[in-house]
């Protein structure tokens, strides 16, 4: 747990070489989660209080959380006689903080969207084709 977070800007750069990388292997996936983040080290939070009434009390804290980022290739996955052996896994995370989330997440779309312009159309299979055929001869 010892890794440091990147900036906001060092991590978008790192992911789009994330993705770049993948491209050209021509396989693998990025795997992006996001969650706010409870606890940090710079300083502590204040616990909400919890109510009786409220089943969900530790869902609206007193100031806003910063949401923690994480992007991985997830190369832990290596099985043995396979040839991804070689990948070697790519972590990176950043903190992102309230202020800042709505132009970091206008950012986070067009990195997802320049990632995935490379992704092969979906093959559909032949059954509902020819079924639609059926339909428009009817």
């Amino acid at each position: 747990m010892g890794r440091e977070h990147l900036s906001n800007d060092e991590f978008f750069t790192q992911l789009g070489n994330l993705f770049e990388h993948n491209r050209k292997k021509g396989h693998g996936s990025v795997y992006l989660t996001q969650k706010r983040l409870i606890f940090d080290s710079a300083s502590t939070p204040a616990t909400p209080t919890k109510v009786a009434d409220d089943p969900l009390w530790d869902t609206h804290p007193e100031n806003p959380l910063p949401v923690l980022i994480r992007a991985s290739n997830n190369a832990s996955d290596k099985k043995a006689g396979t040839e991804r052996q070689d990948v070697a896994k790519i972590v990176l995370s950043t903190i992102v903080e309230p202020g800042d989330i709505d132009t970091f997440y206008i950012r986070y779309a067009e990195a997802c969207k320049a990632g995935m312009s490379s992704l092969k159309k979906r093959d559909r299979k032949k059954g509902k084709k020819d079924k639609k055929r059926k339909k428009v001869a009817v």
